[in-house]
């Protein structure tokens, strides 16, 4: 039987309009999602450079998103083509397990990189100590305590009637009357969003004033009498190593990288549990999947968040995207011709470089290392 055929015999029926433009947007929500976080995968693959944390947590984001997107994004995308749940009861319940695990190990693991990102800036001697094993622990919490938090779905979700003496079978939950949903659409709001929020507003709002008194006493060294002052007091030596002197731009770009992560974590997702709270405790809400237009509006802005943390990545860390289309076989070919082309030229725009500079740089010794008057005079390396 065609959609149209088994929607016409199901005495709950939708709005086929808003059905379809569902699908579209799941379709390419979809679709963003795996190309972009597979992007960022190959990317890191592919690079020569020596990983660091933030890359780490970088990949263990995008894992997290492809979760999201394979077992949340895909089987609703499935789930409004054939309108009702047509599978047995164990994978009822396995979808909507995974489909929870990938929400808590997203929004988690953007956490442990917030916390990541404010014990580098706020505690710089912390980062000293082993930190790829703690960033390895932190990971692996974040993935169990993930597992944990979303196991309570095989119990709440089974395949069962959409309505006493129906026939009709959907994958649905089962709740405890009158406070059964509540409860849990507050705590699912909670564990996913307002505790992570706070978490993250509390570890800017340090990162802020750390950064803040860093620019404060640049500003102040600024000023010869306030140095001179500082050392004489004994207050701030020549070798402290106090956090406010020592962030560097690389440190303050992904602070930026992760600020910007999870602005959009809260724009996607802010909607989608604002109307579920208001769903389950104003009693005035009319619940209708197929009719009220903010559920559905709140639900597609949320199925967007894991397209768009691949592309911060890749605006962020610029080398990312250039070594991912270095990784390409046209986009190697193009980079290798133009690089042979422009070597001569390259080796023209240094030796320029080296004498425009080399006096300015090294000015007591000008005399001693004078600069050669053209490229053959320099000596080979070999």
């Amino acid at each position: 039987a065609t959609i149209g055929e088994k929607n016409a015999t199901d005495p709950f029926g939708r709005n086929e309009e808003v059905a379809k433009i569902e699908i579209t947007v799941l379709s390419l929500a979809f679709l963003a999602a795996v190309v972009g976080n597979l992007s960022v995968l190959l990317a890191m693959y592919r690079t020569r450079r020596k990983p660091s944390r933030m890359h780490l947590f970088m990949k263990h984001l995008s894992l997290a998103d492809l979760v999201v997107a394979f077992f949340q994004v895909l089987p609703q995308l499935c789930w409004e083509i054939t309108f009702r749940f047509y599978g047995p009861d164990f994978l009822c319940r396995i979808v909507k397990h995974l489909q929870v695990l990938g929400m808590f190990a997203s929004t988690y693991m953007m956490v442990m990189m917030t916390l990541d990102r404010y014990i580098a800036i706020c505690h710089p001697l912390q980062t000293i100590q082993q930190p790829t094993q703690r960033a390895y622990i932190m990971i692996g919490s974040t993935w169990a305590c993930s597992l944990v938090l979303s196991t309570p779905q095989y119990f709440i979700f089974s395949l069962s009637e959409v309505h006493p003496g129906s026939a009709v079978y959907d994958c649905w939950g089962h709740f405890m009357e009158p406070w059964g949903l509540r409860a849990y659409i507050t705590w699912f709001t909670a564990g996913i969003f307002l505790v992570p929020v706070v978490v993250l507003v509390l570890c800017y709002g340090f990162i802020c004033r750390t950064i803040w008194m860093n620019l404060k006493y640049k500003t102040r060294r600024k000023s010869a009498g306030a140095v001179a002052e500082a050392t004489k007091n004994g207050i701030l030596g020549r070798n402290s190593v106090s956090s406010v002197s020592t962030i560097s731009r690389a440190k303050l770009r992904t602070v930026k990288m992760t600020f910007v992560i999870v602005v959009a974590y809260v724009v996607c997702w802010a909607p989608f549990f604002i109307v579920q709270m208001w769903s389950v405790w104003d009693e005035t809400f009319s619940w209708d999947d197929s009719e009220n237009t903010a559920v559905t509006l709140s639900a597609l802005l949320a199925s967007l968040n894991s397209c768009c943390n691949p592309w911060i990545y890749m605006i962020f860390s610029g080398h990312l995207l250039s070594d991912f289309a270095g990784s390409l076989p046209c986009c190697r070919r193009l980079r290798n011709k133009f690089s042979h082309q422009d070597s001569d030229s390259s080796i023209r725009r240094t030796t320029l470089l080296s004498r425009l500079q080399g006096p300015r740089l090294s000015e007591p010794f000008r005399d001693l290392n004078p600069v050669p008057k053209n490229c053959s005079q320099i000596p080979s390396a070999s």
